[in-house]
């Protein structure tokens, strides 16, 4: 049993903040899940061609993916009186839920005209407006949420209500697919998708300028080592950059987190999609009329026993055998969970497949609610190692810079799986040894990248009693932030 220390009062974060901080998650969570949604109706709704859709999904993304490190390089070196967070994070949910809205107002196709290339360069220069907001918002606010509390324990608690918070999107996320095609609600999908991506737009914005209006940021008077922004100092301010990501980057306890996200989160990601052809194909052979609203329900269910069971679980797991040991009891549950798929889809009692869910939902669950704790303590090693300036903003980056990363290959995987089991798009039903492979892939994949995982997080050092040590010695050397 790990060492404990009590929490001190101080570093209690009001349940308001976390709360705000959470909303932010929120917003956070619900734009890509939004996207995930919108962008199948923007080929089999708007008329683009999969070639052109497929572009429009790329470009922006890898612009996004090239901001994001720089975005958490300048929030982590600004100083206003605002503070170092704040601005960005009001500014980029404004501009990103706006842009959200903006960028579904496509014309409708029409007889004759699908307005094809008129939508290819609108949604192009919207989309690219979308992600920079996107990318101003989020890098800071995964930074602010880094360093809310300098607490081992506190930082887990305020990343469970944050991870709580966003699983609401991932509850109401596979929804949109039904309510986009009900034809008592819109007149056809492309007016479904106009109107709802004004609601989703205002949401987002309006959870997502809450930590600017809430939260606390820590007190800039001691930070030290800052570079100083300016156009005229670009050259020294991108030697300064290149120099603390090299500096990220080699950092052992971090890479260690890195790697073991990109194996769960992969896993995951890549059978993601599986259960929603295992139960049309599998349980309703090829029905999809049949299927109904099973596979929205299971997206939602899981989303919900990670929210209201997993996570909750988690966070008293971590407080008394430690963040790495409760990680590793986690991933080996979800393990199990992804085991018992085999029994839990069965064309004779649909009812079955929400019985691994709960056991399944802690690999997620567990995952980001711990690492995110993980890389505040991390940001603290850092700093003890390399001094100042503080990069939480940078880590944060650079940590879903990685998941990115992960989740397009993913995609890409899932693809190669789905080929390699002989998978018929357009046949109604697929062969019996398509359906097994499929299932067996369902399974396989999952367990064994997070068997990898633990591996790679077995030698993970960075305890509660070593996190307490970095703490005083930092406060030491220069007082409390």
């Amino acid at each position: 049993m790990p060492e404990q220390h009590k929490t001190d009062p101080n570093d209690i974060v009001p349940i308001g903040q976390k709360i705000a901080f959470g909303a932010g998650n929120l917003t956070n969570q619900l734009l890509p899940a939004a996207l995930g949604v919108f962008m199948f109706f923007l080929v089999v709704g708007f008329g683009m061609s999969p070639y052109k859709a497929g572009i429009l999904a790329a470009i922006p993304r890898f612009i996004d993916a090239i901001l994001d490190p720089i975005m958490g390089y300048i929030s982590d070196n600004t100083r206003s009186k605002w503070g170092r967070r704040k601005p960005y994070i009001f500014g980029g949910a404004i501009v990103t839920g706006i842009a959200f809205i903006l960028m579904w107002q496509l014309k409708i196709p029409e007889t004759g005209n699908n307005h094809e290339t008129y939508n290819f360069i609108y949604f192009l220069v919207m989309s690219v407006l979308f992600y920079l907001g996107y990318t101003v918002f989020a890098a800071p606010l995964i930074g602010l949420g880094y360093e809310m509390t300098p607490d081992y324990n506190e930082r887990t608690r305020l990343m469970a209500m944050s991870q709580i918070m966003g699983q609401i999107a991932w509850m109401i996320a596979p929804w949109f697919w039904f309510l986009i095609s009900r034809p008592e609600l819109f007149p056809n999908a492309p007016t479904g998708v106009r109107q709802l991506s004004v609601w989703v737009g205002v949401l987002c914005l309006v959870m997502g300028v809450m930590p600017a209006l809430f939260c606390k940021e820590i007190d800039q008077a001691n930070l030290q080592g800052q570079t100083k922004l300016s156009l005229s100092g670009l050259v020294g301010n991108l030697k300064h950059f290149f120099k603390d990501i090299s500096k990220t980057v080699t950092n052992k306890p971090f890479l260690r987190l890195c790697g073991a996200t990109f194996l769960v989160f992969n896993g995951f990601q890549i059978v993601a999609q599986f259960a929603f052809f295992i139960i049309i194909f599998y349980l309703y052979n090829g029905d999809q009329q049949a299927a109904g609203q099973w596979p929205a329900w299971f997206g939602t269910v899981s989303a919900l026993a990670t929210a209201i069971l997993v996570i909750p679980i988690i966070t008293y797991m971590s407080t008394k055998v430690g963040k790495r040991n409760a990680f590793i009891i986690s991933t080996l549950i979800s393990i199990v969970g992804y085991a018992l798929k085999w029994w839990g889809f069965h064309p004779g009692n649909p009812w079955l497949m929400f019985m691994p869910i709960p056991l399944m939902s802690f690999g997620i669950g567990g995952l980001f609610t711990l690492m995110m704790s993980m890389t505040a303590d991390v940001c603290d090693y850092d700093e003890l190692k390399n001094g100042m300036p503080r990069k939480e903003a940078l880590f944060g980056a650079v940590y879903w810079w990685m998941v990115k990363l992960g989740t397009s290959l993913a995609l890409f995987l899932s693809g190669v799986i789905l080929s390699s089991v002989g998978f018929d798009q357009n046949a109604q039903a697929q062969s019996e040894s398509t359906i097994t492979a499929l299932r067996l892939a369902d399974i396989i994949v999952p367990c064994f990248a997070g068997v990898l995982a633990i591996i790679v997080m077995w030698n993970y050092n960075i305890s509660e009693k070593r996190a307490k040590e970095i703490r005083d010695e930092l406060v030491r050397r220069r007082g409390n932030l």
